[in-house]
């Protein structure tokens, strides 16, 4: 349960620091700080942490039991860094993320790019969530019917 408490507080302090949301004086966020700009950053920092405790908790619990069955920890890998990567992009500052202005044009990411903003900080979440819900529903023996 720990490193899922410590998981999401870093992923809160390293996401806060780097999009600008925490005020720091090595970073200036050139566009406002919105409410569901915070709002994503904490259930994305909220969801990781209990993605980290809920893989470890049955990963322990793998081991005790010696169960080597089927093991898809890989696509759980991939939706769990899709929904951190697409949470990051949410709440990111479009028009300072180098690697997005590098692909386009400052003009272009705040007149295409920013709209959407929330709408992939809801997808992110939905991804964390379900991949949440999916591993509890697998994990759970009373859960399986």
């Amino acid at each position: 349960m720990w490193y899922g408490v410590a998981v999401g507080t870093g992923v809160f302090l390293l996401f806060g620091f780097v999009t600008g949301l925490i005020p720091n004086p090595l970073y200036v966020r050139m566009v406002p700080r919105t409410p569901v700009d915070y709002l994503f950053l904490t259930l994305t920092a909220l969801l990781s942490g209990v993605y980290t405790a809920q893989r470890l908790a049955s990963e322990t619990a793998e081991l005790q039991c010696a169960n080597n069955g089927s093991d898809s920890t890989v696509g759980e890998q991939r939706l769990a860094f899709g929904g951190l990567i697409g949470g990051f992009l949410a709440v990111g500052c479009p028009i300072c993320n180098i690697f997005l202005l590098a692909l386009f044009s400052s003009s272009a990411l705040m007149t295409y790019f920013d709209p959407f903003r929330p709408l992939l900080g809801g997808l992110s979440v939905a991804m964390l969530l379900g991949l949440i819900y999916v591993r509890h529903c697998r994990l759970c023996p009373s859960c399986t019917s």
